[in-house]
């Protein structure tokens, strides 16, 4: 048995650069991941087989158009996997993309062989959760390079239970060809030039992602009331958000407050960039 961690995916920024002729968007985006996720297990079978448990485990489908199944698939073991789902779907926080990154990790390490070179077939996300780590992500997510110095972060995570479909978020931008992130990218000293740095950087998703679900503005309106928060962004195409604080404390106490405020939304507590 070999178990795995599909941690939750956050772009702290994430900036649409342009669009390619076969539709496909340009990113350029920093990302990093949660200590908080999904778990893989994986056991020897001689047919593949998928059970999804979990909190979040409603409506996860169990066929062939799971990734986890592609990815098992794709990688060629056959493996008795189970799935405990504890990040909602479609919310920007790549929980689909990061879960079958950790089935290939954790079926390569049961069965011994290498993780294939080409996982983009499987998500434009996939790539980088399998990559794990802060890392800059470019083009449509191929292109991958892992980031030293980038300071571990303090943050609340916010859903208010709607799902969000990407396609029609990148369909609502008004404009594709925006500014990348600066190259080289600067070095952070200290984690609040790191966040007043994150403070002149944009998610281009978040605004037709308001227009087409208006409870993510009051999300984000929400966290920044909290005390001690920093910075507040939504993650990826929606709908989860994100709140920065300085220190562990005041990130739990964020939590449990809109956790009692708010029974509806789905709120964690975490820790970016732990690794």
């Amino acid at each position: 048995m070999v178990e795995a961690r599909a941690s939750a995916k956050i772009n702290l920024t994430l900036h649409v650069t342009g669009r390619r002729d076969d539709g496909y968007h340009l990113l350029d985006s920093l990302v990093v991941f949660a200590d908080f996720g999904d778990r893989i297990t994986v056991r020897p079978a001689t047919a593949t087989r998928l059970t999804v448990t979990g909190p979040m485990a409603a409506g996860v489908p169990v066929d062939a158009g799971n990734l986890v199944l592609k990815a098992a698939a794709l990688i060629g073991v056959s493996a008795d996997i189970m799935l405990e789902k504890y990040l909602p779907a479609a919310a920007g926080i790549g929980g689909g993309s990061s879960d079958a990154a950790a089935t290939l990790r954790a079926l390569s390490e049961m069965a011994g062989v290498a993780v294939p070179c080409d996982v983009l077939s499987l998500g434009a996300d996939v790539p980088v959760c399998l990559a794990g780590g802060a890392a800059w992500m470019r083009g449509i997510g191929e292109d991958v390079t892992p980031l030293a110095g980038v300071p571990p972060l303090y943050a609340v995570l916010v859903n208010p239970g709607v799902a969000v479909a990407t396609p029609e978020i990148f369909a609502g931008l008004t404009t594709r060809d925006n500014p990348a992130m600066p190259e080289p990218l600067p070095t952070w000293p200290e984690t609040s030039d790191f966040m007043a740095w994150l403070a002149t950087q944009r998610n281009d998703l978040q605004a037709p992602a308001i227009a087409k679900e208006p409870i993510i503005a009051e999300v984000l309106a929400t966290l920044l009331d909290t005390p001690g928060c920093q910075l507040a962004r939504m993650s990826g195409s929606g709908a989860t958000c994100f709140g920065l604080y300085d220190s562990a404390e005041r990130a739990s106490a964020a939590a449990g407050r809109l956790a009692q405020d708010r029974p509806g939304w789905w709120v964690v507590a975490t820790r970016l960039n732990a690794a």
